[in-house]
């Protein structure tokens, strides 16, 4: 008896551990499909605090991959570091019944720096592994075990990471000691949480959810913490490489960086000093001594992206980086400070979330993990004026797309302060091209264009300006989808001022610009600024719709006809005014000249979901009008 009931045990422990581990596709629910190209069908988070410089990560997840859109998902990527030690990594693929194909474990996978190319004294590093798997469906399972010897950073818990993933189940377990005290803010979770205390005595705080559909992706979709899942954790008080500290609010969270990060870096030599003051003896204005300072650093010093010492968010010493001449952004930032105090100016050390995606720091919740950039703020009276310090090409008080836009947190004696970045609007974002060209009876274009950008414009022609003549003109053909064109000469100016501009000239030819068929030329009106692209359609669309950053283009195109030709055919004006954007195209002819003119205008902000079909028909409408062609028919 006693030897069938243990027999009975056993079995019914291996047929549950075969109904636990069973990743059978057919068994997902048909409900979980639609939209979805990966379904989760486990995944278990555990956090435990055992002490302020000793924390424990382990994740254990079972992902199905339905197609290849879903490739990155399957993609495992864990960073380590001296402080964040990697104990363990297995894992299996199984096919789409649910059978092992193969299993691998930490061996498999590559180890590599997490640099970008411009990184020195890196200490850290990535593992990664991606399945050698060309036949969908199947599953990955893995897990892993990090140690991490700080306790102020969390990742944020995000069950539905992103579009196009379905949910069977996943978990989130965050422990700790009963003195150590945290905070959480939950986004658009469809759960709240549960508290309570394990066996060890550690509280805990749990979130589980089934059954989540997977959410469509949509073009112009708001920032994903708008829709998506998440738990953001952030500590009361914390321990990390050796410093220890607190916050709850923004505040307290800037005093801290302040006194704690940045406090002491600030010393320079008196050589440098006495040529600081020296260096903007002669000026006045507080704003053109710090523009003086500004590009002396920019002259001096050059970026490279150092990650050791405090986890990345602790600065080199302004007076190695004056030695050195090199440093990251918080070096530069710290280092440009430093600089600007030998004259007395007032700066602020500012984080932010950089990115041509505008995102802010949460208003309610200060944590640390909101951040991956460092800027300068300098308070002049009625005139705050941000500086990037990481490019040695970026006018003074000028921040382009990269940081515009958004709230950052300055860092200050007296704590932080959330401020805003300028905006740059539509009407500050141009384009604006006027062209005159010549065009002969073979259809041989030849003129001249000039191009300004200004606002976030701006860049667009930033690496161009700095290649040398041969490459300007490759960078330049592929800018315009012009046939057969030969830019015979190319001239870039630049106005770095604080509302900077670029201006591009171009001399060009281009044979068979317009088609010669039967006594009839036929070309494009719109040599220079077509539009391509419309956004695909999507029906029952779910989500508002984002525009992130507004601009202007205005083209005005004089083409000079061909002797004894007249213009048989020729485009309809067209005028189309939304609240996202405006588009106007006109065509004149003014004895032997054909004038064409286009504006286009596009307003950024958030708009009602049932704007999108009346996007997506502004550009068709668009795109239409800009493939418009004129024909010109021989006279007698």
């Amino acid at each position: 008896m006693k030897v069938f009931i243990t027999l009975f045990l056993v079995l019914l422990i291996n047929v549950s551990a075969s109904a636990q581990d069973n990743y059978d596709v057919s068994l997902i629910s048909k409900d979980l499909l639609p939209y979805a190209s990966a379904v989760v069908r486990n995944k278990e988070v555990s956090v435990e605090v055992k002490d302020y410089d000793n924390t424990v990560y382990h994740i254990k997840t079972a992902i199905t991959i339905l197609n290849k859109n879903a490739d990155d998902i399957a993609h495992i990527v864990v960073w380590h570091n001296k402080s964040r030690i990697i104990k363990s990594i297995k894992g299996t693929v199984y096919d789409q019944l649910g059978k092992p194909t193969g299993k691998f474990s930490e061996s498999n996978f590559e180890d590599v720096n997490a640099g970008d190319g411009f990184s020195l004294f890196q200490d850290v590093k990535i593992k990664h592994y991606n399945p050698a798997v060309t036949s969908y469906p199947y599953t990955i399972f893995y897990e892993y075990e990090v140690k991490s010897k700080q306790s102020l950073d969390f990742e944020d818990w995000e069950p539905n990471s992103t579009t196009g993933l379905a949910v069977e189940k996943s978990s989130y377990t965050f422990s700790c000691k009963p003195d150590f005290n945290i905070r959480y803010k939950e986004i658009n979770m469809p759960v709240k949480v549960t508290t309570g205390t394990d066996k060890q005595g550690y509280k805990t705080y749990s979130w589980q959810v089934s059954n989540l559909k997977a959410i469509k992706d949509e073009p112009y979709s708001p920032d994903k913490l708008k829709y998506l899942s998440c738990v953001k954790i952030a500590p009361d008080k914390f321990s990390y490489e050796g410093i220890n500290g607190s916050f709850t609010n923004w505040k307290e969270m800037g005093k801290w960086i302040y006194d704690k990060l940045l406090a002491s870096r600030l010393l320079l030599t008196d050589v440098t000093a006495a040529h600081m003051k020296e260096l903007t003896a002669n000026i006045a204005d507080p704003k053109l001594k710090a523009k003086k300072i500004y590009e002396y650093m920019q002259a001096k010093t050059h970026y490279i992206s150092i990650q050791i010492g405090i986890g990345g968010f602790q600065p080199f010493l302004a007076g190695d980086v004056d030695q050195q001449n090199y440093g990251d952004c918080k070096a530069l930032v710290n280092y440009t400070q430093a600089l600007l105090k030998t004259v007395n100016i007032e700066s602020y050390y500012c984080i932010v979330q950089a990115g041509s995606q505008k995102v802010s720091p949460l208003n309610d919740f200060a944590s640390m993990n909101q951040f991956d950039h460092v800027i300068l703020c300098l308070p002049f009276k009625n005139d705050t004026t941000f500086v990037e310090c990481t490019s040695q090409k970026i006018p003074f008080g000028f921040l382009s797309s990269f940081t515009d836009d958004r709230m950052v947190l300055a860092c200050t004696p007296e704590g932080g302060k959330l401020l805003h970045t300028p905006k740059y609007t539509a009407q500050n974002n141009l384009q604006l091209r006027k062209a005159s060209f010549v065009l002969n009876n073979e259809g041989e274009l030849s003129g001249t264009m000039e191009t300004v950008f200004k606002g976030t414009q701006y860049d667009n022609r930033e690496e161009a300006v700095e290649d040398a003549p041969k490459e300007q003109i490759k960078d330049l053909k592929k800018e315009y989808a012009i046939n057969n064109l030969d830019i015979q000469k190319a001239e870039f100016k630049q106005d770095k001022s604080v509302h900077p501009v670029t201006t591009e000239n171009i001399q060009l030819l281009a044979r068979d610009y317009g088609s010669s068929n039967d006594g009839k030329l036929t070309f494009l009106m719109n040599a220079a600024n077509r539009m391509s692209h419309v956004p695909r359609e999507v029906r029952n669309r779910r989500l508002d719709v984002y525009i992130n950053r507004g601009y202007t283009d205005e083209d005005d195109i004089t083409y000079t006809l061909p002797q004894g030709y007249q213009v048989s055919l020729r485009p309809t004006n067209v005028v189309i005014d939304k609240p996202f954007g405006k588009f106007s195209a006109t065509v004149t002819l003014n004895g032997n000249q054909l004038i064409y003119k286009r504006r286009m205008q596009v307003f950024d902000g958030t708009y009602n979901k049932d704007t999108y079909q009346d996007l997506v028909d502004f550009y068709q409408a668009v795109v239409e009008a800009d493939n418009d062609t004129v024909t010109l028919t021989k006279g007698n």
